[in-house]
């Protein structure tokens, strides 16, 4: 039995399917959802200072728009949290502090393909995650 999903976004396009699957679970078992997207603090912080202040806010608009995509998918209320810090350690956290049943989250991030396989937040998440995870990939457009 599910009763809590956690989606965790960032807002690419490559998250899209996750979204969908996830939404399509917590409607079958009438679970609640939650949407989540962490601002990466690393990546603020590896910016030049001068640019910290825009980046930061700019990714916060990002997160927003990103949980609002999320909202607009789904059939129920959907719980919204924009954080700050390590995304894989953020998402275990906030599954853990929800008391989660399954985290979902597509395989490939905003940076696109940096990683052969997995996106290396999902693949940290999978890694260090004690709620089971369900990692979604995005269909190429000749297998959708």
């Amino acid at each position: 039995m599910l009763d809590t999903v956690v989606i965790a976004t960032d807002g690419s396009e490559s998250v899209v399917r996750a979204v969908r699957v996830a939404l399509d679970l917590a409607r079958r078992f009438d679970a609640e959802v939650h949407a989540l997207y962490v601002v990466d603090a690393g990546e603020v912080d590896s910016s030049p200072e001068r640019l910290r202040e825009e980046l930061h806010a700019a990714l916060e608009s990002e997160g927003e728009d990103a949980l609002e995509s999320v909202r607009d998918r789904a059939d129920r209320d959907v719980v919204t949290a924009v954080r700050e810090g390590d995304p894989a350690a953020e998402i275990r956290e906030y599954a853990r502090e929800h008391d989660a049943d399954v985290v979902a989250t597509g395989t490939r991030g905003r940076h696109g393909e940096n990683r052969f396989l997995i996106g290396s937040v999902a693949e940290r998440v999978v890694r260090t995650c004690p709620t089971p995870v369900l990692t979604v990939r995005q269909l190429e457009s000749d297998e959708a």
